[in-house]
């Protein structure tokens, strides 16, 4: 038999060819402080729980579709329904079971840079267009910026991200409530970091407002390897998920992991403590290099070196074995380096690797 002609490999979808995927490197180095992630495991106690819950699970059966269990004991946790709660593998799962829903061809996502990229990543992904507005000055949330883009674009999605992502800052309540009022479509604050935050805007949800805060278990639940998020929102808003999402779409195991998990709030509670002091203290480390950085609500500082590129100074950390987040690049974060707060041995070794690298 002849050889058949090269056939042309099929093209993705036309709004997709240009992008790119979001990844974080993964390097095998000695401190790794790129990704946000809680430096401490969680307690032994849940381990154990989860062990024992996981060796009777039968596993020839599909897991509970309405994650029941789970949805009752986050909402306990927050003082709302369970019909008020939608749970995913991820906050970002959730992030696209929403642009799903709401999004799509024809309709517009907002978002306010510099902030989280996923959420403007996400929303193309599901085949809507994105506007993107500016943070003013100390990447603080700029209301006459957002009521321009607001009645410009007139969104179906616009998302806040509080405490933001990449840089820290926690927005007023009064700049969330004013685009709560003035958003014609679904305002999304994404709260995956809200845990180490003054305030929430759980206080703001309601079922009149068409308001979800998102929030993960991926950071202060020291839980990252197991892929799970959820939202608050209004009961209908939740309801209207059910169209999109797949079904079975959240594994047994990860139900119970979950669920388990919020017996040990007062676990989580205190490393959110022993976290934010450090953050202090690894603040008080960069005061005195020859950097400029800005207040953080997270678990993670944004800095700039001042004499030296941030692309520069970060490939001189990774060659010292520490790898910290390259922002230098990223539209309006020129230069800009982001450092995940770590344990203290981890912190003492990144400052001081910062110190040489700026020497």
């Amino acid at each position: 038999m002849g050889v058949s002609p090269a056939r042309p490999r099929p093209a993705v979808r036309d709004d997709l060819r240009a992008l790119e995927g979001y990844h974080s490197p993964q390097v095998d180095v000695r401190v790794r402080l790129n990704t946000n992630e809680s430096p401490e495991p969680p307690p032994q106690a849940w381990r154990d729980e989860l062990a024992a819950a996981v060796a009777s699970v039968a596993w020839h059966r599909y897991p509970d579709r309405t994650a029941r269990r789970l949805r009752a004991a986050i909402a306990a946790s927050h003082g709302v329904r369970p019909e008020q709660v939608f749970a995913g593998n991820g906050s970002n799962e959730v992030l696209q079971v929403l642009c799903l829903a709401y999004g799509g061809a024809g309709r517009t996502a907002a978002v306010f840079e510099p902030t989280y990229q996923l959420h403007a990543h996400i929303a193309r992904i599901a085949g809507t267009s994105v506007v993107a507005g500016r943070r003013g000055p100390g990447f603080v949330l700029d209301l006459d910026e957002v009521h321009r883009v607001l009645a410009e674009h007139a969104p179906a999605l616009t998302f806040l991200c509080s405490p933001n992502n990449p840089t820290g800052v926690v927005d007023e309540p009064a700049s969330v409530e004013g685009v709560a009022a003035a958003a014609p479509g679904v305002v999304v604050v994404d709260e995956a970091y809200g845990q180490f935050a003054p305030w929430s805007a759980l206080a703001l949800v309601d079922d009149e407002r068409p308001l979800v805060v998102v929030r993960t278990f991926s950071k202060t639940w020291s839980m990252a390897g197991t892929r799970l998020g959820y939202l608050v929102g209004p009961t209908w808003l939740v309801e209207e998920l059910d169209k999109v999402v797949l079904p079975y779409h959240l594994d047994t195991a990860k139900q119970l992991a979950g669920e388990l998990a919020l017996r040990h709030a007062d676990d989580m509670a205190e490393r959110v403590r022993r976290l934010v002091a450090e953050r202090e203290r690894l603040v008080a480390g960069l005061d005195r290099l020859p950097v400029e950085h800005w207040p953080s609500g997270a678990n993670f500082v944004l800095f700039r070196p001042l004499a030296r590129h941030g692309r520069e100074v970060w490939e001189g950390l990774l060659e010292r074995s520490v790898l910290v987040r390259d922002c230098s690049s990223w539209e309006g974060l020129e230069g800009c380096l982001r450092v995940t707060v770590g344990t203290p041995a981890e912190d003492d070794a990144f400052l001081a690797a910062l110190d040489e690298v700026l020497s």
